[in-house]
């Protein structure tokens, strides 16, 4: 007897539920992810600021960023039905870019108004957070609104 393929295995990935959205972990994750690698990458090229800000600045805006994107789209487990409805490259992009904006805001803030009004010097580490804050938020909101929308059960009648 010839052997014939079972059509059911191509299909259960499809089919399987993706894991549930636990906003502790995805913050945990958004904070490990980059941290190991921006760390691994600034060990390998002996960017010793790079290493040290993988594991402050940038995985810290991406965990920070992630609790607060995956709190506002939760919440209370009642997403808003906007969210649900408008499809998902959409929403992702929308939030991404008022994200990587709020973040950039506060990047170029910070960077200009503290060695200015503080007895903090203008430093190397300073004028890193204006890269940094914004591609971190940038990567955590997709990451994190992409998470959530596959958890999400569509709405009747709602785009995918």
């Amino acid at each position: 007897m010839p052997a014939t393929k079972d059509r059911t295995s191509s299909n259960r990935a499809a089919t399987r539920p993706s894991r549930p959205f636990i906003l502790w972990r995805e913050v945990a994750t958004a904070y490990a992810a980059p941290a190991l690698t921006a760390g691994t990458a600034g060990l390998l090229t002996g960017q010793r600021d790079l290493a040290v800000a993988a594991c402050t600045t940038i995985a810290g805006t991406s965990a920070v960023v992630a609790f607060l994107v995956g709190a506002w789209l939760r919440r209370g487990g009642r997403p808003r039905r906007w969210t649900v409805t408008t499809p998902r490259l959409v929403l992702t992009a929308a939030l991404v870019i008022t994200a990587a904006a709020a973040a950039a805001l506060l990047g170029w803030f910070t960077a200009q108004w503290l060695p200015a009004h503080t007895p903090v010097p203008t430093a190397p580490w300073l004028e890193r957070l204006r890269i940094d804050l914004p591609v971190s938020a940038a990567l955590a909101t997709t990451v994190i609104t992409l998470r959530w929308r596959a958890t999400t059960p569509a709405r009747p009648g709602s785009p995918a």
